[in-house]
């Protein structure tokens, strides 16, 4: 099954460059999406186009912001959304969809804010979050994909001398909500596969960074840990435009 995540900067504004080609030619199984800022009838409007995919949205509270989506070509045998907390779940932010050896997860994580005025909200994101996860996990393994909205390490960013416990997505309480993930057993895909290798899956649209590839990956497929021997392939599509993000992906037995 090969699956891709894409944080598109809203849905209806991707579709109109080259989105739809772009999955058609990877011709994935299932395609996570997160940053739609469209409501569900919007994305199912949207994406029409891609007509072998089922198509299941979760939208926010407040109009035009966050949202996330899961196409697939494989039924599910449920989906369900959010993560059944009232103070996290009024953006829109989480779907899962059950297949039969796993469950998948989209999410597309709290941005802490220029001035880090989330950041506390944040911290109790990541907490939650992760309960939710585990609290799957019981069940069967899960593979959880999206927009983190973290710089786990240093190989993970171009600068991070310069944005480390200054910038959101490089602040140590970011940084220790990751490592909880990875400690509790949700181990990056990419970095399983790709110990040393420095690419990136967002970048600024200030100051050309795209072009001179001054990037973050903020973007992870994490995996159950027993879960890895099923792991074929992680990777970053950087050749799809379209959105400040690129799509990352995964091919598993």
């Amino acid at each position: 099954m090969k699956i891709l995540s894409f944080n598109v900067n809203g849905i209806r504004a991707v579709v109109g460059k080259n989105f739809i080609a772009d999955m058609q030619a990877q011709a994935p199984d299932v395609i996570c999406l997160q940053e739609t800022k469209a409501t569900p009838e919007q994305v199912a409007q949207a994406v029409a186009p891609l007509t072998e995919y089922q198509v299941y949205a979760n939208s926010a509270e407040r109009k035009g912001y966050s949202g996330t989506a899961i196409l697939t070509k494989v039924a599910p045998l449920s989906v369900t959304y959010d993560i059944g907390m009232p103070d996290h779940d009024a953006e829109g932010r989480v779907i899962c969809a059950e297949f039969t050896n796993f469950y998948l997860v989209t999410v597309y994580v709290p941005n802490s804010g220029s001035e880090l005025l989330r950041l506390g909200y944040r911290q109790s994101w990541d907490t939650a979050f992760l309960n939710y996860l585990k609290n799957l996990e019981k069940s069967k393994p899960v593979v959880v994909c999206g927009d983190f909205n973290v710089a786990h390490q240093a190989i993970d960013l171009a600068r991070p001398k310069e944005n480390y416990n200054k910038a959101a997505g490089y602040m140590q309480a970011e940084i220790d909500g990751m490592n909880a993930f990875v400690s509790a057993g949700l181990l990056d895909s990419f970095r399983a596969l790709h110990p040393e290798q420095v690419k990136y899956s967002w970048w600024s649209y200030r100051a050309g960074a795209r072009e001179k590839n001054v990037g973050w990956r903020i973007d992870y497929f994490l995996v159950s840990e027993a879960f890895i021997p099923q792991l074929q392939e992680a990777f970053i599509l950087n050749d799809i435009f379209g959105s400040d993000h690129c799509p990352v992906g995964v091919v598993i037995a």
